[in-house]
């Protein structure tokens, strides 16, 4: 298996994740909703929701961090000279893995301190089981960093980091990769690609 054949297995599974939890959220809402309004709200409704933002927004984050998606400043990084660009890079990736290993290690003592420990409003469900999505989520963030980590390198030595908005803006809607988009094609090609399809 190909390191590009894992990353978008990677990907679609974070994304298929995402969207589950999504929808799961969004249809516990509307039934707290209708069952408040009927006068019978349900006990364990507003502690569920919260836990269940809390594992949308984990594996969120890591799927953003696949996509380069999070919040940067390439503009100030790309006036870098290359070599600090370079070095600025490797301190901000190192940055990143520093946290969350140390969020990941955090998460799993404090699944240790929470054995034996239920959910108020359901006491057949662990507390253990809602917060291991702390370690769990820190390890996927660093999975996703990771995976991205030889593009990101690339970047830094070659001609700078686009930003992930513009990067989304150039791609067609069938999502190609940048590289291979209608953005990159020469003008000369898409006047012979317009002809031969009026022909």
């Amino acid at each position: 298996m190909t390191t590009l054949t894992f990353r978008r297995g990677f990907e679609s599974l974070l994304e298929i994740i995402t969207a589950l939890i999504v929808a799961a959220m969004t249809l516990l809402i509307v039934m707290g909703t209708v069952y408040r309004y009927m006068g019978s709200a349900l006990s364990w409704y507003d502690e569920v929701a919260s836990v269940g933002l809390v594992w949308m927004t984990y594996f969120g984050s890591a799927l953003a961090a696949l996509k380069g998606a999070h919040i940067g400043f390439p503009g100030i990084v790309n006036a870098m000279p290359v070599r600090w660009r370079v070095a600025a890079t490797i301190f901000s990736e190192a940055c990143i893995f520093l946290f969350f290993g140390l969020v990941a290690y955090a998460g799993l003592q404090v699944l240790v301190i929470l054995e034996g420990m239920t959910l108020v409003s359901l006491p057949k469900v662990s507390v253990q089981l809602t917060q291991s999505i702390i370690p769990i989520g820190a390890a996927l963030f660093m999975i996703a960093e990771a995976m991205r980590l030889p593009e990101v390198m690339r970047d830094a030595r070659g001609q700078g980091f686009v930003d992930h908005e513009i990067k989304e803006a150039l791609g067609d809607i069938s999502n190609t990769p940048l590289e291979s988009d209608d953005a990159s094609v020469s003008s000369a090609s898409h006047r012979r690609a317009s002809q031969s399809g009026d022909a």
